[in-house]
């Protein structure tokens, strides 16, 4: 049984058992008128046989004995036969009827659907009925004949031929469907099949060339397939190839970065030394030495954070978001009494469901990038950070007075070592902004950057469809 039922599950069986249904249903479709035209050519040819009786009793006029006129009745296995001609309607040959007419079926005027109603219920009803049937007389031999008849010998040979017709159609239905089934097994199933197969083997080793699957279906739907599957096989491979090559080159850099970083360390401790040297030409190229090894070690410990790829799923909880953006300020050293002041327009009442460790980070992130930007210019500056909500999402905006981002850091602008907008910049921060906002849902875009400035929106989804919950 279970054996069965899986081979059910299968492309071959189901279309196997479709096959059969439908087929069946032809035959339905077919038997069904088939036996109402047994049905009426069978009384037909009572209606002809009876006539024929009838013609030969009045050709012989008076001549004809009891004995014989009961034997063309038994010869056209009718009661009796009535014809009608030149308006006169004549009993032409008789015999006692065993019992009531039960129903009078009319020939002339049948429809195809009452031809089938009728031939159903001759079927579905066993008993023997004495019936009358009426119907137009052969080669003009008058206006109507009319037979009274039992319908036992009717019901047997419908029956007969019903069943002749039901074994006919179940062997065209066994070799249609076997026939359709190995059909489908060579065209379909066995091309589907090898596919699969191909699947899984490229499944088992994919980075191996050797397992891409070639194009070789002789059916135009399936190549398509096996080509496109082919074309993702090949790039899949050698994005794998340029990922396992990029994960050695990353382990070498945070090899690097890290032992560079102990080296920058202690070269660090040596030039904060150097500020102290009463040599007034060494006094002034300290700072600039300091700075440079600081944005060194800078540079090492953002690439070993980056490197670790090891990001927690953000942990989302309602909070306030006007004390996270305050503290934010206050640790960033963004008073209102500095060259750069902060200007924050956030309702007290505005909360939103975030990670507050992760977006604080955010935030950090634009904020001194923002910083960095006013300072390059040597002037004074603001920054301002606000936010609002929407029907579906918050939004987060952080602009400064700065000069705008360059056109070349623009084309990068979230991609690591690639997108820094200020000369020694890694490029990293913009990218773990972006890559914590999507870790929400989210999105972080440049909303506009020129003279005047350069302004980031976040937007955060309020719905939770698909994102972790803390």
């Amino acid at each position: 049984m279970a054996r069965r039922s899986g081979f059910l599950r299968t492309l071959s069986g189901r279309f196997l058992l479709l096959t059969v249904g439908f087929v069946m249903l032809a035959e339905v479709l077919i038997f069904l008128p088939s036996i109402a035209r047994f049905r009426y050519d069978f009384l037909a040819e009572r209606l002809k046989m009876a006539q024929l009786a009838a013609l030969t009793q009045l050709a012989t006029e008076d001549m004809i004995t009891p004995e014989l006129e009961a034997e063309l009745l038994a010869n056209a296995q009718v009661y009796n036969v009535v014809l009608r001609r030149d308006e006169i309607r004549q009993l032409v040959l008789s015999s006692p009827i065993p019992g009531e007419v039960n129903a009078t079926f009319d020939l002339r005027m049948t429809a195809p659907l009452q031809l089938i109603r009728d031939a159903l219920a001759a079927l579905a009803d066993p008993p023997n009925r004495i019936v009358r049937v009426i119907g137009y007389p052969v080669q003009d031999a008058g206006e109507l004949i009319e037979v009274t008849m039992e319908t036992k010998e009717l019901r047997a040979a419908m029956l007969e031929y019903g069943l002749r017709i039901l074994f006919l159609s179940a062997l065209i239905s066994a070799v249609t469907a076997f026939l359709l089934f190995l059909s489908v097994q060579r065209l379909l199933v066995q091309p589907i099949r090898r596919v699969v197969q191909h699947m899984q083997a490229y499944a088992e080793a994919p980075e191996d060339a050797r397992r891409v699957i070639e194009p070789s279906a002789s059916v135009d739907e399936l190549r398509t397939a096996e080509e496109a599957l082919k074309s993702l096989q090949t790039q899949m491979t050698g994005a794998l190839r340029q990922k396992e090559r990029l994960a050695q080159l990353g382990g070498a850099v945070a090899k690097i970065s890290h032992d560079l970083r102990n080296i920058l360390a202690t070269a660090q401790l040596f030039a904060d030394r150097l500020e102290n040297s009463a040599d007034p030409v060494v006094a002034r190229a300290a700072p600039k030495l300091i700075g440079s090894i600081s944005r060194a070690v800078s540079l090492c410990e953002a690439t070993l954070t980056f490197g670790k790829a090891e990001e927690s799923p953000p942990q989302l909880k309602r909070f306030a978001l006007r004390p996270l953006v305050d503290e934010l300020v206050e640790g960033e050293g963004l008073g209102s009494e500095g060259a750069i002041s902060c200007l924050i327009d956030i309702p007290p009442s505005l909360a939103v469901r975030a990670d507050s460790e992760q977006l604080y980070r955010v935030l950090g992130n634009l904020a001194r990038n923002a910083r960095q930007a006013i300072e390059a210019t040597g002037r004074p500056g603001t920054i301002e950070i606000s936010a609002g909500e929407g029907d579906h999402d918050w939004w987060i905006r952080v602009g400064d007075t700065g000069p705008g981002l360059p056109a070349r850091a623009r084309e990068h602008l979230f991609t690591a070592f690639h997108g820094g907008t200020r000369k020694g910049g890694s490029g990293l921060g913009l990218a773990i902004a972006q890559e914590l906002v999507r870790g929400h849902g989210g999105r972080l875009d440049l909303a506009r950057s020129d003279g005047d400035g350069t302004e980031f929106l976040i937007h955060l989804p309020k719905s939770t469809e698909g994102q972790g919950a803390g």
